[in-house]
């Protein structure tokens, strides 16, 4: 039986390219090779796309050759530079690996969307909506799921530091990890936070800070059938949780420490699962995404925001509560797989 042949696409232009390509370097070891034939397609931090050997650290310099995914239904995969003359490669599915801006927030999903590539992952229109996390908290608070008070800044606007209640986190509103993120506890401190935001983002979102524990859940599936990984509880030593800015993640964070599966009640559990599931539905996700939310002292769960296509390093929060939910990494690119493909879990 001729193995699927499948694009995986990593790296990129934003400033989690680094995460990205250590992504793709765990999803290249639980692939499936005897069941899928992949095609390592590594985006430069420039933008230029690069077909390639595999996600090594050192992948830019090996044997790569310029490619393009075509928009062009009839081709359904790649054009490959060769001696000045394009060849063909069809491809029965596309992963994507990555991670922010243009990989994360619908762009990628649009091209995929116009070849007509079947693709792992949310649409562009849940793509978009969870990347801004104003709009995905007008959304969710729609469908009756608690939000934190925020306020939006867009362009040169300002805001008044004295009608706000402090501390409050300030943060791009349509970026990943934890880039350009601030705790602002006084208010003589909150233009200079404003303005560290502006370098990731021309929409700025401020927020109530919640009180209560940083928890997650993994979901996986297409709307009805879900599947939720275990829930974890991000412990902090100090500050506040900033993931991927440690200088040697895979051996530490400097004050954070994931417990998996979260030590708090099995009641809890099942609501924090049970409340992912319901923003997975409201936003219209598919695929997987990884739900960040707060567990206040009275049992109210909070959503922070909704990560579609989450790490999936060897660090990374994802993976790990599929993998103690039963599901090892290699099963869990495999179901992903398939949902592509036919749109069911197996």
């Amino acid at each position: 039986m001729a193995r699927l042949k499948v694009g995986i696409v990593f790296g990129g232009s934003s400033e989690e390219h680094a995460v990205s390509v250590k992504s793709a370097q765990e999803v290249a070891r639980n692939l499936d090779t005897e069941k899928y034939q992949p095609f390592f397609v590594g985006i430069t931090k420039d933008g230029a796309w690069r077909l390639c050997d595999g996600p090594g650290p050192d992948w830019e310099n090996g044997d790569c050759r310029p490619v393009v995914l075509s928009p062009d239904r009839s081709v359904h995969g790649l054009l490959v530079l060769e001696q000045g003359r394009y060849r063909t490669v069809r491809l029965d599915v596309v992963l994507p690996v990555l991670h922010g801006t243009l990989g994360e927030d619908g762009a990628t999903q649009g091209l995929l969307e116009l070849s007509g590539i079947p693709y792992v992952g949310c649409d562009v229109q849940s793509s978009a909506l969870c990347m801004d996390k104003s709009l995905a908290y007008v959304v969710a608070r729609s469908a009756g799921i608690a939000t934190p008070d925020f306020w939006t800044v867009t362009g040169d606007e300002t805001i008044d530091p004295g009608r706000l209640t402090y501390p409050v986190f300030v943060k791009p509103a349509r970026s990943g990890s934890s880039f350009g993120v601030s705790k602002v506890s006084r208010p003589e401190d909150l233009a200079t936070a404003v303005e560290s935001a502006r370098r990731y983002d021309t929409k700025v979102l401020i927020e109530a800070a919640v009180v209560g524990s940083e928890i997650g859940c993994a979901i996986l599936g297409n709307d009805p059938d879900l599947i939720a990984g275990e829930v974890d509880r991000i412990a902090l030593s100090h500050g506040f949780f900033r993931i991927h800015q440690e200088e040697e993640p895979e051996r530490r964070s400097e004050n954070s420490t994931p417990v998996v599966p979260a030590d708090i009640p099995a009641e809890k559990r099942s609501l924090v699962q049970e409340t992912a599931k319901a923003v997975y539905r409201a936003l219209g996700c598919r695929g997987l995404s990884r739900v960040d939310m707060f567990l206040k002292e009275d049992g109210e769960v909070v959503l922070n925001e909704v990560n579609t296509l989450p790490g999936m390093t060897s660090y990374s929060r994802y993976p790990r509560m599929m993998a103690a939910a039963g599901l090892p990494l290699s099963e869990v690119i495999d179901r992903m797989l398939s949902l592509a493909l036919t749109g069911k879990l197996r």
